[in-house]
Parts: structure tokens; sequence; C-alpha cells
């Protein structure tokens, strides 16, 4: 969105720009009526209803005689923060040519640096003098950049920066709050470090979670891997207890126990696979799902095993 407004032909520009200022001069929009010579009125663009958010980022100050691009100062800070965290750092350098007031903000540069990265060990330092978070946005582009072609080399970024220290609760928060990591390479460190694993797994909270869901958002922040084996073991496992953890009323409720509910977890994966795969042509039916599942886990009750099988077939995958 923000990208297109200052990409648009040059042409094409400041014919927009022409035409807006020959509507906010002349009373809101009217039409003109002081043409030389009964020449054809400049065409009114259509009109909108509601917010017309379009027609307010066309609009600029200043008089025909200046060129330029609107100033986002004109719009409320929450929907100029919006706009702008839609360009990544190269755009962001090039907007900051155009809106230099907005450019040389610290309070914008701070708002989206916190809303792309919500934890950073340097948020809660005393910042020393001439600090700019400008410059942190940019440092912090480049090290998500370096860390989805390198994992070590990115963390090792961060911290020559001083931007992250080299504690496993830090460094989980950093990846527990950012989305620019790529899932690849994270599930690469994070098999490397155990101990950022472990921390990142106490951040997740499922209290009053149902169990597939509670397995959805698990895997949405710490990417499931392709095939079995030990780091996918080890993930249930933990995902296992923490979930125990933060429901300890329903795992007396239900008599699970951390044992049961990694069993349950294999089998939701298993029943992901067998009614999403366009290669499994038989279905598992729900009544073969809950006897299969009743024979490892003795304590669960047939409805809610019923329950776990209706949502797999309702919403789909819990690792998609």
């Amino acid at each position: 969105m923000g990208q297109a407004l200052w990409r648009l032909p040059p042409r094409q520009q400041q014919q927009l720009q022409e035409e807006l200022v020959d509507r906010l001069s002349n009373g809101g929009g009217r039409r003109r009526t002081d043409q030389v010579g009964g020449g054809p009125q400049r065409r009114t663009p259509q009109q909108c209803y509601g917010p017309d958010i379009y027609q307010l980022l066309r609009a600029r100050r200043g008089g025909k005689d200046q060129h330029g691009f609107l100033d986002l100062e004109r719009l409320p800070p929450e929907l100029g923060i919006t706009i702008l965290s839609y360009l990544n750092a190269t755009d962001l350098c090039l907007a900051s040519c155009v809106w230099q007031d907005l450019g040389n903000d610290e309070y914008l540069w701070q708002g989206l640096c916190k809303s792309t990265w919500g934890h950073c060990s340097i948020y809660n330092r005393r910042l020393p003098a001439g600090f700019s978070y400008r410059r942190l946005y940019l440092q912090l582009d480049e090290g998500c950049l370096t860390f989805n072609a390198d994992p070590q080399e990115g963390i090792s970024y961060f911290m020559s920066k001083g931007i992250l220290i080299d504690h496993p609760t830090e460094l989980a928060k950093f990846i527990f709050y950012t989305r620019r990591l790529n899932w690849k390479m994270l599930r690469i460190y994070l098999d490397a470090r155990r101990d950022v694993l472990d921390e990142l797994v106490t951040l997740h909270n499922f209290r009053n979670q149902f169990l597939p869901n509670a397995l959805r958002d698990f895997f949405r922040h710490i990417h499931a891997p392709e095939e079995r084996g030990e780091y996918l073991e080890t993930l249930i496992t933990k995902f296992s207890h923490r979930f125990c953890t933060c429901n300890p009323a329903l795992v007396q409720e239900l008599g699970l126990s951390p044992d049961a509910v990694y069993v349950l977890c294999y089998s939701l994966i298993l029943l992901s696979i067998d009614l999403t795969s366009p290669h499994v042509k038989n279905k598992m039916s729900k009544r073969e799902f809950i006897r299969n599942t009743r024979r490892a886990t003795h304590n669960v009750s047939d409805d809610f095993v019923g329950h776990l099988y209706d949502n797999i077939y309702l919403i789909g995958h819990v690792a998609a």
C-alpha cells in the first residue's frame, strides 16, 4: 500500500496531485467554474462512501507550484505507522526522503521497531546519547536477513550490535515475538540450542485451550520438522509437559498425563496426514480413530477422542 503511493509514474502522480489540489482549493472538492475560454472542466473522481483513505493519502499540502508527496502527519499516527509497516528497510529509507519530517521522527521508528520485533534486550537498557531507532531498525532488518542465511552468524550479528545478550531467555523472547525469521533456519538453530528451545516452550500459555488448537499454536511458533525423528519427539515431549502444566484441572478431570498427551499428539498428527493428504484414498473414520487411540490411552473417554477427530476434520492439519 505504502509502496504504491510513491511508485506511480511521475505523470500520473502530477495529474492526481493537481486534481486533488484543485478540489481542496475550491472548497473541499467542488467543480471548477472559472475555466478559461469555457473549456471542458476537469473530471471529478467518483464519489466514495465511508472514510476515503485512498483520496486522503493522495492529498498533499501546498499549492500547485510545490512538487512533492503527502505529509503523513495529516493522518492519525496509528494509520501512518500501519502504512509504513508494509515497507522494508530499503523502502523506508526511500520513503523517509519523501516524508522528511517523519523520516526523522524517533517515536515513529520506535513504534516500527517494537511492532516488528516485539522484544530485544536493548529495549530494557538505558539508551546512550545519540541513540537512533532508525539505525536500530536497519540493524534489526539486516540481522534477520543474516539469520535467514546463517542462524549462528545472524545471532552473532545481533550480539555484536548490542541488540541481544547471550542468554537463553532473551533469545527465546526475541524469537517468540519476531515473525521475520525463516522457519527452516529457526528449526536448525533451535535443534542446536536446546536451552533456547526450553525457554521458548515455557513462553507458551495453553491454559483452557483444546488440545488440537494448543498444538497448532505451538507449531505456529516452533515449526514441526518435515520428517519424523528425534527432534519431533523432543518437541512433542516438551509440548506435552507444558500442556499439562498449564491445565492441571483438565488433566485431573480427564485423567491425562504427559505420556497420554504425547500419544494423543502423535495420533492427531497421523490423523491430520490421513485426512488432508491427497495420496490417502481410504480416509480413517471417526470410529477407527477412537478405537485405535483407546488402545494406547485407556483412561481417555470416547467422547473426548471423538471431539479430537471432529476438530481435525473441520479445521485441518495441526502442523500446517
